[in-house]
């Protein structure tokens, strides 16, 4: 039995949601999207967030580097911002693309960033430095995934999946996977997951060199985000479709649908979703300028 609970929703930015961080905290996390407000919120509270920064763009991306207590900020357009969380002071900047940023990754003091102008960067954050970029296609890299054995798995707008070695961003193999862009990855034991905007859901094994294992209709518009639950039996998918759907992963089974009608769900596209340690408590926001909060009890 899954019983579904929205413990808190959350308004106060202008415009779309784009992006989720979590927070040092394990009941905080930050969000950003259209109006250029980055906001931490702490799930203890139902009232209005704090704003620790704002940009003059939009923001597709976040990344915390909790260590430093550094939230990266994308900004579209000019490159990142290096906010520190405790002060709310901006620390560094690195302007080093003119176009949008929807996805960035750290792995050790090497910050992967996905550009849509096609090239995948990678930036040593303790210097500010460029270290290395390759030209992975020429349309959007939507999003990145740091494998469990150190590569990096880039999905693009061409539909394509990309495995880089790192740090020296070597091809290792490609695979037409989607009709069109590939907007979600996520490992799970030796599969790659990945969500497209032709709506599926697909599982790739990675021990077999990116070979198709299941391909599931998923939803009825794009996939934009997939995640798992932290004892990793579960995952969601949030989608252009308006609605978030909670999956057993080892059956590879729908059991719930997070509608508007059922659930007092979002009123447009789903964006991004975080699933928290705290509270077992899953977080979604979306176009329609809300953070959504639910708790999500699973009876075996």
């Amino acid at each position: 039995m899954v019983q579904i609970e929205k413990a808190i929703t959350y308004t106060g930015h202008s415009d779309a949601v784009y992006t989720l961080e979590r927070g040092i905290e394990p009941h905080h996390f930050y969000s950003a999207g259209g109006d250029g407000n980055i906001v931490e919120w702490d799930l203890n509270k139902t009232d209005s967030g704090r704003l620790i920064a704002k940009v003059q763009a939009s923001v597709y991306s976040l990344r915390l580097v909790p260590e430093r207590h550094l939230l990266v900020v994308a900004q579209n357009y000019e490159g990142i911002h290096l906010i520190d969380v405790l002060s709310n002071k901006e620390v560094g900047s690195l302007q080093f693309t003119e176009s949008a940023i929807f996805d960035m990754k750290m792995i050790n003091d090497l910050l992967l960033v996905a550009t849509g102008e096609g090239t995948l960067f990678a930036i040593d954050l303790s210097k500010l430095k460029i270290v290395n970029q390759v030209e992975v296609c020429d349309q959007n890299l939507r999003d990145i995934l740091i494998t469990h054995d150190n590569h990096c798995v880039v999905g693009s707008s061409d539909g394509f999946i990309r495995k880089y070695s790192l740090p020296n961003l070597s091809l290792v193999e490609e695979v037409q996977a989607h009709d069109n862009s590939v907007f979600a990855l996520l490992q799970k034991d030796n599969y790659v997951i990945s969500g497209s905007r032709d709506a599926r859901l697909k599982f790739w094994n990675i021990d077999e060199g990116l070979k198709l294992d299941e391909s599931i209709n998923a939803h009825m518009y794009a996939i934009n985000d997939v995640v798992e639950r932290q004892d990793g039996g579960y995952l969601a998918t949030a989608s252009m479709d308006k609605t978030i759907k909670i999956w057993d992963y080892h059956q590879r089974k729908l059991i719930k649908v997070i509608d508007k009608a059922r659930h007092n769900g979002h009123l447009t596209s789903v964006n991004k979703l975080l699933w928290l340690a705290h509270n077992n408590y899953l977080v979604s926001c979306s176009d329609d300028r809300s953070i959504g909060v639910w708790h999500i009890n699973i009876e075996k």
